[in-house]
């Protein structure tokens, strides 16, 4: 079964779809993060304004500098020691699509440990972005219960992957990463 929605997923992924997925943390929708089009679809469904940033799932680090003009070292030993899921916000994004990027020219990139989301981007072979699914300014969702239908509704394809979990989930720990490496944290 988890074959077939990754499968399924996949496609949507490479037809410029989006998706509402399971992730590490909440669950989020998601789209190439590559296409315009795709990431603007994803704003109309959150009525988000483009202006606030989008994060990006990866599924290794070694991956990373493919997105980021400069990758600091210290990146590698607070994505291994993080205890939580850990989005880094990166300057100088790179090969991306442009409404992913911060106006300041950042990102922000989790490497994703998920027994649904790392397959898949390792199938899919591009980043997917990764936002929270609820319209901008309502609460994020602990789980699958709390999604809207207008959510729902607005997606191309819903995964049948752990809509059954009552696990309160809350969203990832978020560092801004200077190229210096100095860090602060934006949400513990």
């Amino acid at each position: 079964m988890l074959k077939e929605e990754i499968n399924k997923a996949l496609e949507i992924l490479k037809s410029g779809g989006v998706i509402l997925y399971p992730t590490d943390t909440i669950w989020g929708l998601g789209c190439d993060a590559s296409n315009p089009e795709a990431v603007d679809k994803i704003l109309k469904i959150k009525n988000r304004p483009a202006e606030k940033s989008l994060i990006v799932l990866l599924d290794v680090d070694s991956k990373i500098q493919s997105y980021v003009t400069e990758v600091p070292e210290i990146a590698y030993d607070l994505i291994e020691y993080a205890e939580n899921p850990l989005t880094i916000i990166f300057s100088g994004a790179k090969n991306l699509a442009q409404n992913v990027i911060n106006e300041d020219g950042s990102v922000g990139i989790r490497i994703v440990k998920h027994d649904f989301c790392t397959p898949l981007i390792q199938r899919f072979r591009k980043p997917i972005v990764s936002t929270s699914a609820n319209l901008s300014g309502e609460p994020s969702p602990k789980n699958f219960d709390d999604i809207s239908a207008e959510i729902i509704d607005g997606v191309d394809y819903v995964v049948d992957f752990e809509q059954e979990s009552r696990t309160s989930k809350k969203p990832s720990t978020i560092m801004k990463l200077s190229p210096g490496g100095q860090f602060e944290f934006i949400r513990k």
